[in-house]
């Protein structure tokens, strides 16, 4: 009798234990790589961060520029200066 169990036993957890391990992680895999919404919050938030700051070098660059036309090529001494000047304006 002891012998008659274990192939079903070896069939039941072939065909339906490993295909369920196997849908089990596949699912919590794809639910894990997906954004929740305090993840998405949290980008917008770091994206507004980012626009502020980028805002506020742009005002600084101008101001800078308005005091001191050439403040640019005083802080990049050297031979560099017109290859940095020429790509970044």
């Amino acid at each position: 009798m002891d012998h008659d169990l274990i192939p079903i036993f070896a069939i039941v957890a072939l065909f339906i234990g490993l295909p369920w391990l196997i849908f089990h992680y596949v699912t919590k895999w794809k639910t894990a790589a997906t954004l929740t919404s305090g993840d998405e919050k949290l980008l917008d938030e770091l994206h507004d961060a980012a626009r502020r700051l980028d805002d506020r070098l742009c005002t600084i660059e101008r101001i800078m520029t308005a005091e001191n036309p050439n403040w640019r090529q005083q802080c990049l001494p050297g031979r560099d200066n017109q290859r940095l000047l020429a790509d970044g304006e």
